[in-house]
């Protein structure tokens, strides 16, 4: 953004971990971007361009700098955010490593809201689809909060790697219509390709100052372009310099400009920098690997350019908080390290050795160590997901938290440290707009508030994903049964993606997550971490019975084994009653039958029956049960015999009758691309569901909705992804109970282990 002249010189850095005593002198970026696009890989370049890291992705000691979690190396890849404090040009820029695969989803929104603006990475070896779904879900996501956003594209050595083909689609794709809103800010130099095809990246064009640098000695040489070089970057630069101006608040500048009017380099830089941190532009520059024998990789420089120039500060990202007492409407907080004390933590770990360990934001004030702080929360269920039913997918029934209320405490904070990949530094103060790892809160969970004792505050939490594939676990052994469930809280505090269920219906316990990764980690975390081991069970769905049309039923308990004997004799007629019902009991006996102290112990023996089920195991609903007669005897007569007969009753009644099996009916939500719609249409065919309708949302996309049995979802989170390439997302919703088709329903019951 400035001639090289004056930034080829290498950033400041302040040694190991870079300190800031103001927020202005802060900057918070997240790098975003899907599997594979280069993230890790740019950050690490970054710091090395900064003095961070003596050499690439290594600390001093050795220690790899991002990835480092024993997880993350097991499965090579990503799966937490991870926080990289580099200097350049006396700023500290904390920069924010995000996963990107889409079942980690929950990381990567935690970076956003720790973040004041995101550099979205994208891969030219990907071609046109290096911009997919899930990069156009999240660009919209940071366009509704507006957050300044930059790209870089990466790769650019790989064999038919075209920058600008990538350049114009990410354009076209996220421009939201406004094409000229997204534009380089410099254009690649390549060398000739080698035998396998790749093609180097020799040096820059820089579009502002229209200067060619040759990089491949290592610095940025100034030369003369080539005739080829030159014609790309007028046109190029042209366009570039018509789409900031007319951004610009001079409103004269564009009269000026089209007049033919030389505008001033620094007010086409200023005017950059404004619309970049105002969200209204948004550059593409590029990272490319160093030339042979060059140290640095390419464009490290023109990105920490950017981050530092071009990207706001703290100050002016306003998040909103709300006093947890008096009720009031939230309000903006000040970025001010003399104002009260609001932060927010942005993710939580176990630590070994010291117990939990919080990643905090400071949104205001300061905090120090040894400070007495407030912890404030949300009910997780009730902020933290995306069904606005409140029900259980399956049978309509709550979930099971370990701590499902808002909580509140008083706490000591310990130590403080600065994040640098795993290791950590002791700071002894983090001002408002920094980010620091904090010990000894007990009671903090991802996404709670930490603020002045005196003072306390409550930050609205950041949208997270509704968990869809659920895992029925259960302890593997005797010890584990012992530690389950202190692993399972720590683990659903640690990640708030993960959400317990424990089914009554069912008997299972269920953790709900959103993808087969995410299932693998938490099991993984569950192993490793917190030393449990479990084994998983396939999920059951909780279905139902009822009758289909009337039946009577005959009880007769009577036993004579010396002493008193046992005896009941009942009548009964069951019939079908609409959905919801339930189970209504009626009493026509005449004539004493059956004593007026006894017919609530045939009640009791019916109630009870129905809940264990009458054919398949499953509870029986929704049915009038009518006792129409009976016998008793003075002596052998009792409430437990007539209970029994009841319960007998009702089973002859099903043994007579036709009993129907209801199975749970979801609604669903899906919104996917348009050109997966057909896909997605005759895949829910195949799940036996309804299609309600359908409408176009925002531009290429469109929203089904339909009704399908939960049978037919259990593994639709991932199946979903496999059939859009993970561009689609669903959510769903109970929605009734309704008779299952009689094909279906025999296929259960020969095999009636797999669903209860």
């Amino acid at each position: 953004m400035a001639d090289k002249s004056s930034t080829a010189a290498r950033g400041s850095s302040t040694g190991k971990v870079a300190a800031a005593a103001r927020p202005d002198e802060i900057r918070n970026v997240a790098l975003v971007g899907h599997t594979g696009s280069g993230k890790t890989t740019v950050v690490e370049a970054l710091a090395m361009e900064a003095g961070a890291l003596t050499r690439s992705g290594r600390v001093e000691d050795g220690t790899c700098v991002s990835d480092y979690d024993e997880i993350e190396q097991r499965q090579h890849r990503s799966v937490q955010l991870s926080v990289i404090p580099v200097a350049w040009n006396d700023i500290k820029i904390n920069l924010i490593d995000t996963p990107g695969y889409a079942d980690f989803v929950g990381e990567l929104r935690a970076g956003l809201r720790a973040a004041d603006a995101a550099l979205f990475i994208v891969s030219a070896a990907a071609g046109p689809e290096g911009v997919n779904g899930q990069t156009l879900a999240l660009w919209e996501e940071c366009a509704r909060v507006g957050m300044p956003r930059a790209l870089v594209i990466t790769h650019l050595d790989a064999a038919r790697a075209d920058f600008d083909l990538v350049a114009q689609t990410c354009a076209e794709l996220l421009g939201g219509g406004d094409s000229d809103a997204i534009l380089p800010l410099q254009l690649p130099v390549y060398g000739e390709p080698g035998p396998d095809g790749h093609r180097p990246v020799t040096g820059v064009i820089d579009l502002l100052t229209e200067q060619v640098y040759d990089c491949s000695a290592g610095a940025h040489t100034s030369v003369e372009p080539t005739a080829e070089q030159a014609e790309a970057a007028t046109r190029a630069r042209n366009r570039l310099i018509e789409a900031i101006i007319a951004e610009s608040e001079d409103e004269t500048l564009m009269d000026r400009y089209l007049e033919g009017e030389q505008i001033e380099l620094s007010t086409v830089i200023a005017d950059l920098e404004r619309a970049i941190a105002h969200d209204r532009f948004h550059p593409i520059l590029f990272a490319a690997p160093p030339p042979e024998g060059a140290r640095e990789g390419l464009g490290m420089v023109e990105i920490l350019e950017l981050i530092t120039r071009g990207f706001p500060t703290p100050a002016e990202h306003s998040v909103a908080a709300r006093c947890p007492t008096n009720g009031r409407e939230p309000r903006a907080l000040s970025c001010d390290p003399a104002a009260p004390l609001a932060a927010e933590v942005i993710r939580t770990a176990s630590d070994p050795y010291v117990g939990r360990v919080s990643l905090v934001r400071v949104f205001s004030g300061t905090l120090h160590a040894d400070d007495t702080v407030h912890i404030c929360g949300h009910d997780h269920d009730a902020a933290s997901y995306d069904g606005a039913d409140g029900h259980r997918p399956g049978d309509g029934s709550e979930p099971t938290h370990p701590d499902s209320t808002t909580h509140d405490a008083d706490e000591r904070v310990g130590a403080l440290t600065a994040p640098f990949g795993k290791q950590q530094f002791p700071l002894q103060q983090a001002i408002a707009g920094d980010i620091a790892y904090v010990t000894k809160l007990g009671h903090a969970e991802t996404g709670d508030t930490v603020s002045a004792k005196d003072s306390p505050l409550l930050i609205e939490p950041w949208p997270l994903p509704e968990p869809l594939l659920p895992v029925a676990v259960r302890a593997h052994g005797k010890s584990d049964e012992d530690k389950l469930s202190q692993g399972l809280a720590r683990l659903v505090a640690e990640d708030p993606t993960v959400r317990l269920e424990q089914n009554s219906r069912t008997r299972q316990l269920v953790l709900w997550c959103l993808g087969e990764a995410h299932r693998d980690v938490a099991l993984e975390r569950l192993r490793v971490r917190f030393g449990v081991q479990v084994d998983v069970d396939e999920y059951r769905v909780a279905l139902r019975e009822t009758f289909a049309g009337k039946a009577a039923g005959h009880g007769r308990h009577v036993k004579q084994s010396g002493g008193h004997g046992q005896y009941a004799i009942c009548e009964i007629e069951v019939e079908p009653l609409p959905e919801g019902s339930g189970i209504e009991f009626v009493d026509k006996v005449v004539g004493g039958a059956v004593p007026r102290q006894f017919i609530s112990s045939v009640e009791k023996g019916v109630r009870a029956q129905a809940e264990r089920g009458v054919e398949s195991g499953y509870p029986l609903v929704d049915v009038r049960v009518t006792l129409l007669d009976g016998k008793s005897h003075s002596v052998d007569s009792s409430d437990a015999a007539f209970q029994t007969a009841g319960a007998l009753a009702l089973r002859e009644a099903a043994a007579a009758g036709r009993i129907e099996l209801l199975e749970p009916i979801a609604e669903v939500l899906i919104t996917v691309s348009d050109e997966n719609v057909g896909t997605v249409l005759g895949d829910l065919a195949g799940r036996r569901g309804r299609v309600l309708g359908t409408e176009p949302t925002t531009a290429g996309r469109t929203t089904i909705r339909a009704e399908v049995p939960e049978l037919e979802l259990r593994r639709y989170a991932i199946d979903l992804r496999s059939l859009s390439r993970g561009a689609a997302r669903f959510s769903r919703g109970y929605a009734r109970h309704e008779p299952m088709p009689a094909q279906v329903a025999a296929e259960l019951r020969g095999n009636t282990a797999s669903v209860m």
